[in-house]
């Protein structure tokens, strides 16, 4: 193939694999997954591109440099863009070693190896290498609902297990790019939705719980505000960071769509009313339910994305209305995706269903 060749961490991921996805429809560009496949990952995400010449997979821990060394001496990367870590404040809070453990070290052993591989290339191979560290606007805080948009020189200012851990990864790439030279960028998201979103997170918790006519937890008052981001407006914004970002720039992305949980929830048994006019459980948003609120639980995070939009010509094309529906939709029609993760991968219990989905008695 006549493209690049981009290394990919946590390939098999929510966002990953959106990501994998894109570059393979997007042309000539060769991708390597990297993807140690723990709960979250998923291989069916990738379905729709397997078999495809232009894309490889490698089941590593990026935790483990030999390893991680050895696949980037064996598929000569032109770029990197890692993603891999372990994301969910809730978890987090209830186990932070693994945050640690993946995001941290795991993040220090790929800038090493990545590190060691770059120093190995010479010329236009060398001058055009990047390395891309995905983040996430959680490393910022929380914000007061008057406050102005986080932008990249917003002081840092992690709350919980997750973001710390995020944070402090963050602090190493920018550190491996002042001190040793990699040329490196930097992202940071807002929350992202769309298909094949573990179904642990908000938006595919509450589609399916609400198809079971199960009640819908909502933390604290639901006034939480978050921006959200349409996953494969996020796929492309990463890959137009990693092409064109300037080295040693942070970027943020998002979604333009300012979201009290509340809201969101609503939104969802919305559609749901609309698709299901005769369901038992009509109207869905009967099913919202208050619940002790989170520790910790940041109030309001928002995104000043004006340097993506003016430095690289990117904005998001997917709004929150219709891309909710999508999703929604996507749901709908691949129940076969997101049943087997709630008794295969996932406690079934946890998000207070059977093992099928169905209503538990």
């Amino acid at each position: 193939m006549s493209g690049k060749t981009i290394l990919v961490t946590g390939g098999a991921g929510f966002i990953g694999s959106a990501v994998v996805r894109r570059i393979i429809e997007c042309g000539d560009d060769r991708v390597v997954n990297v993807d140690k496949l723990t709960y979250a990952a998923n291989l069916a995400n990738l379905a729709p591109i397997e078999g495809h010449p232009g894309y490889a997979f490698e089941k590593a821990d990026i935790c483990d440099g030999g390893a991680v060394g050895e696949i980037l001496k064996r598929h000569q990367p032109d770029m990197i863009m890692h993603l891999a870590a372990e994301s969910h404040v809730d978890r987090s809070i209830d186990g932070p070693a693994d945050f640690i453990h993946t995001n941290i070290v795991g993040t220090y052993q790929l800038l090493q190896a990545a590190l060691d591989y770059f120093r190995s290339l010479d010329g236009p191979r060398k001058e055009a290498f990047r390395f891309h560290h995905v983040s996430t606007d959680e490393v910022f805080g929380s914000l007061e609902m008057n406050d102005p948009p986080f932008n990249p020189d917003t002081a840092y200012a992690p709350r919980s297990p997750y973001s710390a851990s995020k944070a402090a990864s963050d602090h190493l790439v920018q550190a491996w790019g002042h001190t040793y030279g990699l040329p490196v960028v930097l992202s940071n998201c807002s929350n992202n939705y769309g298909p094949y979103q573990f179904p642990e997170k908000l938006i595919p918790l509450i589609i399916i719980r609400a198809l079971a006519g199960r009640n819908l937890p909502v933390y604290g008052t639901g006034e939480n505000v978050r921006d959200w981001l349409y996953v494969d407006d996020h796929a492309d914004a990463l890959l137009t960071i990693l092409k064109t970002g300037h080295a040693g720039e942070t970027y943020l992305v998002g979604g333009n769509a300012e979201r009290s949980n509340m809201d969101v929830v609503r939104t969802i048994c919305a559609i749901l009313d609309e698709k299901f006019p005769g369901s038992p459980h009509t109207p869905h948003e009967n099913l919202i339910t208050l619940v002790a609120d989170r520790p910790g639980h940041d109030m309001r995070y928002a995104i000043d994305a004006s340097r993506l939009r003016d430095e690289l010509s990117w904005e998001p094309t997917i709004n929150f209305e219709i891309g909710m529906k999508q999703t929604v939709e996507w749901y709908l029609q691949n129940q076969a995706w997101w049943e087997p993760l709630l008794s295969e991968r996932y406690d079934g219990e946890r998000l207070g269903l059977g093992a099928n989905g169905s209503k538990k008695q």
